[in-house]
């Protein structure tokens, strides 16, 4: 039986991510609980959707603060709500390489893109420009760069003739949803172990039968 982990959330946004763990988490698929949502935006819908599920929710202003006092005040929350493993889900602020090397191993954002192409917060729309033929998105363990730590998962999508970059924004987020629980699941069942640059995913039950499978869809999860 997999002990429940507490989860908490960076968010920037509308939080869709942040709602794919929630409701995977509500329905049973993972054996985690989010038990805080931390925003450097006090419009994001990310904290609404918090709230209607009663999970504290805090918007920590990052102005008249040097990153350090900002995310002094993320950890501190961090740190009272005894979270296991944080996700970045649509966070838009490059962590300082001080955060990150005291969550390393605990912390995993979710990419637009299939890393390590199209970094950054354009990764639909880059890719889309490049005239690449697939495209997707990627989790992985955050390091002192960004977009860059050992990736976890990966799902490819196909770019289709008349994609523009909200059609293929919108089919990348319906990916997303389903590899970011994923992911939550792997990390609460221990079974992910970083070695170097690679991410090995351990001998478990598959979990694949949990979700259905998208069309023009290849999962890449090192099975």
């Amino acid at each position: 039986m997999v002990e429940r982990i507490k989860v908490g959330v960076l968010a920037s946004g509308r939080g869709t991510d942040l709602q794919s763990i929630i409701n995977a988490s509500e329905s049973g698929k993972v054996d985690a609980d989010v038990v805080v949502v931390i925003s450097d935006n006090k419009d994001a819908y990310a904290l609404e959707r918090a709230k209607k599920h009663g999970i504290p929710a805090y918007f920590v202003d990052p102005k008249g603060k040097n990153r350090e006092e900002h995310e002094r005040e993320i950890d501190e929350l961090l740190t009272k709500h005894e979270v296991d493993l944080v996700v970045g889900a649509g966070y838009m602020r490059i962590l300082s390489p001080s955060f990150v090397r005291k969550w390393y191993g605990r912390l995993i954002n979710i990419h637009p893109a299939l890393l390590p192409s199209f970094k950054g917060t354009n990764g639909q729309g880059d890719a889309l420009e490049y005239g690449v033929k697939i495209t997707g998105c990627t989790t992985h363990f955050m390091d002192e760069k960004m977009d860059h730590g050992p990736i976890i998962l990966q799902a490819a999508v196909k770019v289709l003739p008349d994609d523009d970059r909200d059609r293929l924004a919108a089919r990348i987020l319906e990916v997303e949803h389903q590899i970011l629980p994923r992911t939550v699941q792997l990390f609460a069942e221990k079974r992910l172990k970083i070695e170097g640059r690679r991410v090995r995913i351990l001998p478990g039950d598959s979990w694949k039968e949990k979700y259905k499978t998208l069309p023009d869809v290849l999962y890449c999860d090192g099975y």
